[in-house]
């Protein structure tokens, strides 16, 4: 088993990449984390809002139309918009001061590419962390008893990271996890305009890591009135563990 494990900084965080093959070389698997580096990097370069030539910066600035911004840029605008309809618009990135703000999903999403990409060169076994949002494939190979494993993701006590309180086994799809463990209370409710006081962290797991990252964005707006999203057929086969922001309770769906 060819193993390799890489973290770099991009997008203003740590992005934690460990994949493993039987089929390519180590060398082959170098190859691949290069051009996920360089596509992340790219993202970067596309969607940063502290970047003043990146194309968002250009859309909240209105120096660009949607229309004129390159195919990525528009398929991550179509999905925030997908985003907003299902969350009943608690996620809402053109609610966002200064303008359209797809930060609350773009992690997922590039994770999910960089996944694929891996895979595609490879890659059995596949665990992208893009801070939080993570994007899963192949389960991971235990060479003390040569089992195929699920991926064991951790969901840590918002009040103290040191405490695992939830762990979810993931084959292959996507988890993201929203709260204000980096970054303190930094998501707004595009209701009111004031900081978000749903839940004090929410952990979405299903197949896509977009929709995964941008509704843990929303139920961190919405608390326990995001239940009903879930009865939707678009979220069939989508979960929520949430730990609420005024009782020292979790509930899930």
């Amino acid at each position: 088993m060819n193993h390799v494990h890489r973290h770099f900084d991009v997008w203003g965080t740590v992005v934690d990449v460990d994949i493993a093959s039987m089929d390519v070389s180590g060398a082959e698997l170098n190859v691949a984390m290069e051009k996920v580096i360089e596509f992340c990097r790219n993202v970067d370069a596309d969607f940063s809002t502290y970047k003043s030539d990146s194309w968002i910066s250009r859309l909240r600035q209105e120096k660009v139309a949607i229309d004129d911004c390159p195919s990525d840029v528009r398929d991550v605008w179509d999905l925030c918009g997908q985003a907003k309809l299902v969350s009943d618009g608690a996620f809402d990135p053109w609610a966002v001061a200064g303008g359209f703000d797809p930060s609350g999903l773009v992690k997922g999403w590039a994770a999910d590419i960089c996944a694929d990409m891996l895979v595609a060169a490879g890659a059995q076994h596949v665990q992208v962390n893009a801070a939080g949002d993570l994007a899963l494939r192949g389960g991971w190979f235990d060479p003390t008893d040569s089992t195929l494993k699920p991926w064991k993701i951790g969901v840590v006590n918002p009040d103290n990271r040191q405490e695992v309180v939830k762990v979810f086994e993931i084959t292959d799809g996507a988890i993201a996890t929203s709260g204000t463990y980096e970054r303190g209370a930094h998501i707004s409710d595009p209701y009111t305009g004031m900081i978000a006081i749903g839940a004090k962290s929410a952990t979405i797991v299903g197949k896509e890591g977009w929709l995964c990252d941008a509704l843990a964005t929303a139920v961190m707006v919405a608390g326990t009135d995001a239940a009903h999203w879930f009865n939707q057929d678009e979220l069939v086969g989508y979960h929520v563990w949430a730990v609420d922001r005024h009782e020292n309770i979790s509930w899930s769906i």
